[in-house]
């Protein structure tokens, strides 16, 4: 398909002159005014606009203005025989990518049309490049729907839009970064940089130069200035991972920007000022450190404004299922396979496991369970013997097994019906939670634990399944 071109002009001579020339290789439409313009903007689409500015009635800049406020948005070149410095920033001001004096030279027309086009295809790329981090870091992308999780979306949600620092605690595995991008993508900064340091990574004076940047000859090999993560984030969020491992000397100039708003590069003396909206992350206990005397309390304080908990996956009982579906789907279309089918015994193992790496750890499992399993189904017999131990103990104690519930988008398990064959994953979830009910005599708190979820969730289940909650 050609790229389409709009020649408004109000010179008969000018703009058929133009169509003639650029027809072979753009689909080209004409108007002879503004109004004519607007008409045909609003009709269909084009990728560029080349508009005149002395037209009878409105002018170019109001051809500027309308495609501008489109949808989709034309590139637009401006050109005028009344050419001037003052019409060109106008012109530019109002949106326009490039600016073209009367008579128009052709071959230099061709040039500014690529380049336009280049622009735009740009731009398109940016925007579609920012709605995947928005769904890929937006909280519906968060698997789960247990109790903790949502009070920690609900949180995230509050303190998203704010300027306040935030410290997310949790041990490793759990996703602190994820949440951190989460807080990024639906803030007002989410169109600036998110920049993550992962401190236990680097050695203190690496550490340093690696956030504050450092001037030529600050120390040997520094043979020119660099710029720090704190300036590379100017504008956006700054994600600094495991604060705890900081030393003594870092933590003194953190606390200095969380006061100041300003850094020094290492070697310089002159204060920068920076717009950055920090967030830190730790999977160890800083009061602790604090009264051990290998954390500063200031800093602590200036870090703790809003704290958020990172909840362990064995706490999020109910929201394996759900995860270990995304994941086997996830991997399995990374390598272009089925994902495994979990039978019964192997997700009731899986659920009852620990997960002491939590979802680092379940990750791990899910592209393992891909790559190497060879088969349609995965039993628990297919399962590492960590797994299998640690159900026995779990069935040992006589407790209630974990939800075996997964969403109708995920259809990787199935329970035999009372028939032999096996049920959908709706009605396998339906009959469970029936049955829960009609022995916990219809009392919700008693179904929930029977079925290893919170009572918020089975409040969801019954407003999908209505004529269960009449069961006694």
């Amino acid at each position: 398909m050609l790229p389409s071109v709009l020649i408004v002009d109000d010179e008969k001579h000018s703009r058929e002159g133009l169509r003639q020339a650029l027809e072979e290789d753009y689909d080209v439409s004409i108007a002879a005014n503004a109004d004519e313009a607007f008409n045909l903007l609003e009709a269909q689409p084009f990728d560029v606009v080349l508009t005149d500015l002395r037209m009878p009635g409105k002018s170019g800049l109001k051809v500027i203005d309308k495609a501008l406020a489109l949808p989709h948005r034309p590139a637009v070149i401006m050109m005028t025989a009344y050419g001037s410095v003052d019409t060109a920033v106008e012109a530019m001001k109002r949106g326009a990518v490039d600016f073209l004096t009367k008579p128009v030279n052709i071959e230099q027309l061709e040039v500014l049309l690529q380049r336009a086009l280049k622009t735009k295809t740009l731009e398109i790329e940016v925007k579609q490049l920012h709605e995947r981090l928005d769904e890929k870091f937006s909280f519906d992308g968060l698997v789960g729907h247990s109790a903790p999780l949502c009070d920690l979306v609900d949180k995230v949600r509050l303190v998203a839009p704010s300027r306040a620092t935030i410290l997310i605690e949790g041990e490793s595995g759990t996703g602190k970064e994820l949440i951190a991008q989460a807080l990024h993508q639906a803030g007002p900064r989410a169109r600036g940089p998110f920049v993550a340091v992962h401190c236990a990574a680097l050695s203190e004076n690496l550490l340093e130069s690696e956030l504050f940047g450092h001037e030529r000859g600050a120390f040997t090999g520094a043979s020119e200035r660099r710029v720090g993560r704190f300036e590379s984030a100017d504008g956006g969020t700054l994600f600094l991972d495991e604060i705890g491992e900081i030393t003594a000397s870092t933590q003194v100039k953190l606390l200095r920007f969380l006061e100041t708003r300003s850094i020094e590069r290492v070697g310089g003396s002159k204060p920068i000022s920076l717009d950055v909206r920090l967030v830190a992350a730790t999977n160890r206990h800083l009061e602790r450190m604090v009264g051990e005397g290998k954390f500063r309390e200031d800093l602590f304080f200036r870090l703790n404004v809003v704290r958020l908990t990172m909840p362990p996956l064995r706490d999020r009982p109910d929201d394996i299922p759900l995860l270990l579906a995304h994941y086997l789907i996830f991997f399995a279309k990374e390598n272009g396979v089925a994902p495994p089918r979990l039978e019964p015994g192997a997700l009731r193992t899986l659920c009852a496991y620990r997960w002491p790496g939590n979802i680092r750890e379940l990750r791990n499992f899910c592209e393992n369970a891909v790559v190497m399993h060879r088969g349609a189904n995965l039993s628990e017999y297919d399962l590492d013997p960590r797994y299998r131990a640690e159900w026995q103990g779990y069935a040992g104690q006589g407790s209630a097994a974990p939800a075996l519930a997964l969403t109708a988008k995920a259809p990787l398990l199935a329970l035999p019906g009372p028939s032999g064959p096996s049920l959908s994953v709706e009605e396998n979830e339906k009959r469970l939670l029936r049955e829960a009910l009609i022995k916990a005599r219809g009392n919700r708190t008693q179904a929930a634990h029977l079925m290893g979820i919170s009572r918020r969730t089975l409040h969801r289940k019954l407003a999908v399944w209505p004529e269960l909650d009449t069961l006694d």
